[in-house]
């Protein structure tokens, strides 16, 4: 059907926001295909984060992309916030078809709700100026101007979010600067409207001092918030509990916990196994998966001093390979042993658009026949087909962890600035700058790793520690912004109702 007579038959859609931007209030055709999509049963919107996007629905290769690196077509059709052509502006160029109509209106749409929510947590410290929706709306407005490779443009509203911006400002203007360097770094990757695709990303320069601020950062984020003792309490006590009664036991250590010094994790566990009734086993084996395998045998020696200490035989072993080149004649598995595999935040790392790596990993641990694999990662979408879904899902994610570190530590506490810059900010210039391999943190939900994994012949088994998980919260953080919930099986670690760690168990 030609365009001009669907888009006749188009009703109009409007959508009210949250007073705080009624900028974006707009008028949009439609047809009743859309309003289905976008709305419930009663005719009120229903949140779109927590629900694929058109573009996974209908397959995200019948909609045009804006963060193609493969040389694809590159269709910038959003119009900028604040302008006085609404995205019925759409209807009004020539040469697009109908789906160009629905993946824009989908994107505004997505991030018209984003903006919302992102804000929501600002507006009550900045609506007296006004200063924090100003620069809201000027982080997305400079958003899509590098989504459109409008070089001149975006330049202009970088160098006023220079201004505005600051790394010893409020969450949201600290959040806002990591924001900037990652669209920053993203607009010196693209070529100039009328060229097609990006440039090569180049490797990462990672000197030594930047992977010691890094690593430092790491401890400092290990010690002060609970995302990463979280995953770490979730996945002891699954593992304790798939161990209980065992003599021979055995756990690999998939990136051996982000490679935290002093292994706090599998000293917790020893701790717990001398403490258990009973007898404790007779041997404990942990394989650690890395690249570093100097820094891995520190760690793995140090643990086998501690675990001597404490009368428990632990043998450590090393396996110095990245997960995607893993094989399965890599980690000695020995009769009798019950075998377990543990992955705090690494998994998301080899979840590429070929699919091929993660699957690859999957079948391994397949292959070895754990009684569990213990899944923690990021609970939210950082992988979505367009650069302005996941720049708007990032922004709201990130912006919850601020405003928690917020909370936890002063506005000037250099450990804070540390965590920030040289810990979150990576994660997030990677999200917002890379495309193709350079693009590591692919962040995804809950449910999607819930159908990955059942595609890879894995099943749920629930963690029903919810109760027991609230407690040790209350414990190692006093703070009531922090909250744990059971989510079909899983555990969720947020932060005012924002997920922001989820931990799951997997047997196959």
């Amino acid at each position: 059907m030609e365009n001009g007579l669907y888009l006749s038959h188009h009703k109009e859609l409007s959508y009210s926001l949250n007073p705080y931007t009624s900028v974006l209030k707009r008028n949009a055709p439609t047809n009743s295909m859309i309003i289905s999509t976008l709305s419930n049963d009663s005719g009120s919107f229903k949140r779109l984060r927590r629900t694929p996007s058109l573009g996974e629905s209908f397959g995200s290769s019948t909609f045009y992309s804006t963060d193609s690196s493969s040389g694809g077509s590159s269709n910038c059709s959003l119009p900028r916030i604040g302008s006085t052509n609404s995205v019925n502006s759409l209807s009004l160029q020539p040469g697009l078809h109908f789906r160009d109509h629905v993946w824009a209106l989908n994107q505004r749409y997505l991030a018209a709700e984003a903006i919302e929510e992102a804000a929501a947590d600002i507006i009550n410290q900045e609506e007296e100026n006004g200063e924090g929706m100003k620069l809201v709306q000027l982080l997305i407005t400079c958003a899509e101007a590098v989504a459109c490779r409008d070089k001149s443009r975006a330049s202009v509203l970088l160098s006023e979010l220079r201004a505005s911006a600051l790394v010893f400002g409020t969450s949201f203007q600290r959040v806002a600067s990591c924001f900037m360097q990652g669209l920053a770094d993203r607009l010196a990757l693209v070529q100039p409207l009328g060229t097609v695709g990006y440039v090569a990303t180049p490797a990462m320069n990672k000197t030594d001092i930047a992977l010691e601020k890094k690593e430092e950062a790491l401890r400092l984020l290990y010690e002060t918030c609970p995302h990463i003792q979280f995953g770490h309490f979730v996945a002891n006590c699954s593992i304790l509990e798939a161990f209980e009664g065992e003599s021979f036991i055995h756990v690999v250590d998939l990136g051996m916990s982000l490679g935290l010094p002093h292994g706090h994790q599998w000293r917790r566990l020893v701790q717990s196994l001398v403490n258990c009734p009973g007898q404790p086993p007779h041997r404990l084996r942990i394989t650690a998966v890395g690249q570093n395998i100097e820094k891995l045998q520190i760690i793995g020696d140090e643990l086998e001093d501690y675990a001597r200490s404490l009368g428990i035989n632990l043998e450590f072993s090393a396996v110095e390979s990245n997960l995607e080149n893993l094989k399965p004649k890599d980690i000695k598995v020995y009769d009798g042993e019950v075998l377990v595999v543990n992955s705090i935040l690494q998994l998301h790392c080899v979840v590429k658009e070929s699919r091929g790596a993660l699957n690859s990993v999957l079948q391994v641990v397949h292959e070895l026949s754990p009684k569990i694999l213990v899944l923690v990662e990021q609970d939210s979408s950082h992988n979505g087909p367009f650069f302005l879904g996941r720049f708007m899902e990032a922004l709201h994610y990130y912006s919850a962890i601020f405003d928690s570190l917020d909370v936890m530590l002063p506005k000037y506490d250099t450990r804070r600035a540390k965590i920030e810059q040289f810990y979150f900010a990576e994660e997030i210039k990677n999200i917002v700058s890379c495309e193709g391999p350079a693009r590591v943190e692919r962040h995804e939900r809950v449910d999607q790793w819930r159908r990955r994994m059942s595609r890879a012949g894995f099943q749920a088994a629930p963690i029903k520690m919810v109760s027991q998980a609230k407690q040790w919260l209350a414990k190692v953080n006093g703070h009531e912004g922090f909250t744990i919930t059971e989510e079909k099986g899983c555990l969720v670690l947020g932060w005012k109702s924002k997920p922001i760690v989820a931990a799951s168990c997997w047997k196959c």
